[in-house]
């Protein structure tokens, strides 16, 4: 599981490039004007990573901390410890993602503190796990408005902060694998999953060329709440022998995604959507093969003519 003190160091580009200009990259250096040909005061990147206190919100708040970004975490409740990577520790605003003048209020907080807001990670989300047949409309509607709506009037509100910035920024959804596969016990979520990458493929159109906007889907991946879902050691190793990479993705993984997505390298990269699944999970039929194979291969205790001196079990006779 990824910790503070496991992070690795990440190595940043000397270019952060948007909207059609190119700055010198901020971090540990100064902001390059293109126009004046003058250097800024230097200044971080400023990256807000709603839910960030926990889980995969986490592990991406620390990834852009060990890249030496201010990194702003919100959550409806403060955590215990915030993220920290040596002495780069998150900022904490608290928010409920689904009120939309606390999101007004959270993105305002933002810009007033730090000037801009260069990265956005729509990560809050997640749903609890209910039968669609009998699971109320009023649940489905409370699924639907924290994993799409909610992400939703966070981008809308972030995009017109970075569309005044000359330097653009970069807007990403942590989607899921949900989307592209069938959802049993999450079947509102998934359907909202699937929205989203339907949405960021619009808004990256709506909002070039100043801010890209981009998906980043996990499969499935190991947290601090992994044995709610999976149950002990076993099961989560059970579950894991099903992926072709022979592991759950951490959080590090996506962490790691995320950055490449918000940086210069992937300055082409919008309208996208990263999937991190290790190679997917392995078809059902290949394990019924596999096993209807292997019954065919055992010969039938008729077939088997002992040998001289032995009985039909090879023991001695």
């Amino acid at each position: 599981m990824v910790t503070e003190a496991n992070v690795p160091n990440i190595v940043r580009l000397d270019v952060f490039r948007q909207g059609g200009h190119t700055y010198t990259e901020p971090m540990k250096s100064t902001l390059q004007n293109p126009h004046s040909g003058l250097q800024n005061t230097a200044v971080r990147r400023v990256v807000l990573v709603t839910g960030g206190t926990k889980g995969i919100g986490r592990g991406i708040a620390l990834g852009f901390l060990s890249a030496g970004d201010i990194v702003v975490v919100c959550g409806r409740q403060a955590p215990e410890t915030l993220p920290q990577v040596d002495n780069n520790t998150a900022e904490f605003i608290a928010c409920d993602v689904k009120d939309l003048a606390a999101v007004q209020s959270l993105i305002a907080t933002v810009t007033q503190q730090h000037g801009r807001l260069d990265v956005l990670i729509n990560n809050a989300g997640g749903s609890p796990s209910a039968d669609a047949a009998t699971a109320s409309p009023r649940f489905h509607e409370s699924v639907i408005r924290l994993n799409l709506l909610a992400p939703f009037n966070l981008a809308q509100v972030a995009n017109a902060q970075m569309q005044q910035q000359e330097q653009g920024g970069v807007i990403i959804f942590i989607g899921s694998i949900s989307a592209l596969r069938p959802s049993p016990g999450t079947a509102a979520y998934g359907a909202a999953k699937a929205a989203v990458l339907s949405l960021v493929g619009s808004l990256a159109v709506e909002w070039a060329p100043k801010v890209r906007v981009v998906a980043v889907s996990p499969g499935l991946v190991r947290t601090e709440q992994s044995a709610l879902h999976y149950g002990d050691e076993a099961g989560i190793a059970a579950v894991a022998a099903g992926i072709p990479m022979g592991r759950m993705a951490e959080p590090d993984d996506i962490a790691q995604a995320c950055l490449y997505a918000s940086s210069n390298a992937a300055s082409y990269l919008s309208g996208s959507n990263v999937l991190l699944h290790g190679g997917g999970e392995k078809p059902a039929f290949l394990g019924a093969v596999s096993n209807s194979a292997a019954t065919n291969k055992s010969p039938s205790p008729a077939a088997v003519t002992p040998a001289s001196g032995s009985n039909a079990s090879g023991s001695p006779a």
